[in-house]
Order: C-alpha cells, then structure tokens, then sequence
C-alpha cells in the first residue's frame, strides 16, 4: 500500500478480497441488501477491513481468519461469526483447527461464549458440506 492509492483502488482491492475470503454468493447477497442508509458502512467495512487490512500481507489469510473466530467469539457476535467460520474454510482453515481456536477460546472468554460459538461453527460447517 502507498499513500498514493484512491479511495477507490482501496476500494477495489477490498472487494476482490472480500470476494475471495466470503465468496460471490455471500457478498451479492450483503450488497443486494444494501440500502441508502447502510450503503456509507458497507462502503467503509470493504475499503478498511478488507482493503487495508485484509489485503496486507504480514498475516496469511487463514491466519486472520482464526483470529478473527476467536475475537467474535469474545464478542458474542454470532451472525459474523458464521460469517467468517465460512470464510476461514474458504480461506484452507482446518475443521480441527477451528475446534481448536474454539476450544482456547473456552479457557480466556468464557465457556457460554465458547459454546454457542461451537453451535455456530457446526451448523455452517455442515452447512458447506451439503
């Protein structure tokens, strides 16, 4: 990234990435849903999360991903979470792996978060096997 990037080049590359991690099915359903007043955050979320952050490369994808399992589980955000549970596979994270990351979770958040988070993981994951 250079400071001589646009908006829309950032831009640009958060909605290749987004694609890449989340799919094209995922991501034109959320801009299919896409109102007037949600249209600035959904246009912030690809920019910065995905084209800043995302697209840097001092983390491997899967990388991110687990992390990301890990902090949405602290937060209790479970739609997100079955958000990026499909992602990280997407991305080459192991079904172990994320029982792992789900399991450490358990120790430093807490077990009901751990649990419901285990719900969430389960069903996509089954979900992505059909």
């Amino acid at each position: 990234m250079t400071t001589e990037t646009t908006h829309q080049e950032t831009f640009e590359r958060g909605m290749a990435v987004r694609r890449a991690v989340l799919g094209d099915a995922h991501v034109e359903r959320s801009l299919a849903q896409v109102s007037e007043f949600s249209k600035p955050i959904q246009e912030l979320v690809t920019e910065y999360c995905w084209g800043e952050i995302w697209s840097r490369d001092g983390l491997p994808r899967a990388t991110r991903s687990l992390i990301n399992i890990a902090m949405l589980t602290a937060l209790n955000r479970s739609h997100e979470l079955a958000v990026h549970v499909r992602g990280a596979l997407n991305n080459g994270v192991t079904e172990q792996e994320i029982q792992e990351v789900l399991l450490q979770t358990a120790i430093y958040v807490g077990v009901p978060a751990s649990l419901e988070s285990f719900r969430v993981a389960e069903r996509v994951i089954q979900e992505m096997r059909q």
